[in-house]
């Protein structure tokens, strides 16, 4: 069926099965519909809704907890319709005590996501690899999750719990949160920012059959490590939340550089993506065959009424 008519609402293959599969989900970024559908179109088998890029694109500003959970599900809604691979979202805090988080999970869940993440900071909440991060007590967001984990309407809608204690408690008293996190019914767990390929893998180590996701994030806190080590560690998710926006945001330069310096952007059309590829790359082939299927009733109810 036309995507744009069925609305790419139905996810094939569920997160939860990918997540019990064999090799480890890729995720680029996504912070907007049109970087969905890329991610989607270059064979990734989902998609993960970064905040700091949603940040970044609707507000121009560095994700520091600006944006409300409204506009976060807005754009997580529009990247969910624009995809048919499961979509991971970013839900910051949760947006309040767990009575919010209910709601949170209510409303990223109707609008077609697969999964959210939940930290532990205090609010505003900071990018998980800037300085002077603070998180509530272990028990408090021990009940976000109870919360988060109840007010799902179905089991296949997974609760990530991340804890950024990392850099004001240390590794272990991360591990410690993430263990309760666990225990109060979270489905994958995320340690953000060790500081270290040892702390990867001691992260593994400490839980050797819970899913884990990594955040491979360009310039951040945590080395660079290879796919094939986390794989080997165990890691189930793998998220890029910056990849693609710190590739456009350089592309966008040079091609207002080009336009400033020559006056048009002649000479950098050969380095560019063809108006009628990209055409074909947002569906307007799909619309086209809608048009012809439905011009003709079209017409005709249109006689009608000038009748």
């Amino acid at each position: 069926m036309n995507d744009f008519l069925r609305g790419k609402r139905e996810k094939e293959p569920r997160l939860a099965e990918l997540v019990r599969g064999r090799e480890p989900i890729l995720a680029p970024g996504a912070y907007d519909a049109l970087s969905a559908r890329m991610i989607e179109q270059a064979g990734f088998p989902a998609v993960y809704m970064t905040g700091f890029g949603t940040s970044a694109s609707l507000l121009g500003r560095p994700d520091v907890g600006l944006l409300t959970m409204s506009q976060m599900v807005d754009n997580a809604r529009r990247i969910a319709q624009a995809v048919g691979v499961p979509v991971i979202a970013d839900a910051d805090t949760g947006y309040g005590n767990p009575l919010n988080v209910i709601r949170t999970v209510q409303e990223y869940e109707l609008a077609g996501v697969s999964a959210i993440h939940i930290e532990d900071q205090v609010t505003p909440k900071k990018c998980g690899h800037m300085e002077n991060k603070q998180v509530i007590p272990a028990a408090e967001m021990a009940e976000k999750i109870r919360a988060a984990v109840e007010a799902r309407r179905s089991s296949d809608f997974l609760i990530i719990a991340r804890t950024d204690a990392r850099a004001g408690e240390g590794l272990e008293n991360a591990l410690r949160r993430a263990r309760a996190y666990q225990e109060a019914g979270a489905d994958i767990l995320f340690i953000e920012a060790p500081q270290s390929k040892e702390e990867v893998a001691q992260i593994a180590r400490a839980f050797p059959n819970v899913p884990l996701l990594f955040n491979w994030a360009e310039g951040g806190k945590t080395p660079p490590i290879t796919l094939s080590r986390l794989k080997e560690l165990g890691y189930r998710i793998v998220i890029f939340p910056i990849s693609t926006l710190l590739a456009a945001a350089k592309a966008m330069r040079a091609a207002l550089a080009e336009i400033k310096a020559q006056g048009t952007p002649a000479q950098m059309f050969a380095d560019r993506t063809a108006f009628q590829e990209f055409n074909e790359m947002i569906g307007l082939r799909e619309i086209q065959e809608l048009e012809k299927r439905f011009a003709a009733k079209t017409r005709h109810y249109a006689g009608k009424m000038d009748d």
